[in-house]
């Protein structure tokens, strides 16, 4: 797993988002519009082997625990390859088949037809999935290429939800101690830019 560690002095406001669609949700969804929250942003593609078999189930599962709670699910379909193959009504296909519940975000194509995806710039990720936590401040606390095992999760999920908001709380990892932090390939169903 590839976790991004970002230092104290390095915590500013997460980027904002770039959404050409919105499924499973009646508004549009902006991080100061879920500010007091902790959120739980999961880039997936749906052709990824990795997104399907473990990212969005997690993240399904998340949303059924979580639905009243502090946190929000959100799904950002951001997609930098197969692009006549991952549509917006392809994924409203594939939301309906695997019953995918909380609010997906079709991230925004790039900028004079670029393969990458604005929101997937803005936040420089390396490929899918990738699981973003915000904390309920606004401000992105940890960015981590793979699935991030459940236990891990869970842990840095309950720390966020316990943080008043101060400013110098620490930053959150969810790599183990001497783990390989540059891996990259498909070999784990990752699919990398």
């Amino acid at each position: 797993m590839s976790a991004r560690h970002l230092s104290t002095e390095t915590l500013t406001k997460a980027p904002d988002w770039h959404v050409s669609q919105w499924f499973n949700t009646q508004e549009d969804l902006t991080l100061e519009s879920l500010r007091g929250k902790v959120v739980a942003m999961v880039a997936f593609q749906m052709l990824c082997p990795g997104c399907v078999s473990g990212s969005l189930p997690q993240a399904q599962e998340l949303a059924r625990l979580f639905q009243n709670e502090d946190i929000a699910i959100i799904g950002f379909h951001t997609v930098f390859e197969h692009h006549a193959a991952m549509t917006p009504v392809s994924l409203q296909a594939f939301l309906h088949e695997y019953r995918i519940t909380f609010p997906v975000a079709v991230d925004a194509p790039g900028k004079g037809g670029e393969a990458v995806p604005k929101t997937m710039a803005a936040y420089e990720m390396q490929g899918t999935p990738t699981l973003v936590l915000i904390d309920r401040q606004g401000r992105r606390r940890l960015q981590a290429f793979s699935h991030v095992p459940d236990l891990r999760l869970g842990a840095a999920l309950a720390k966020l939800l316990a943080e008043s908001g101060d400013a110098d709380m620490p930053v959150i990892s969810t790599a183990a101690p001497g783990e390989d932090h540059q891996d990259a390939g498909s070999a784990d169903g990752k699919c990398s830019i």
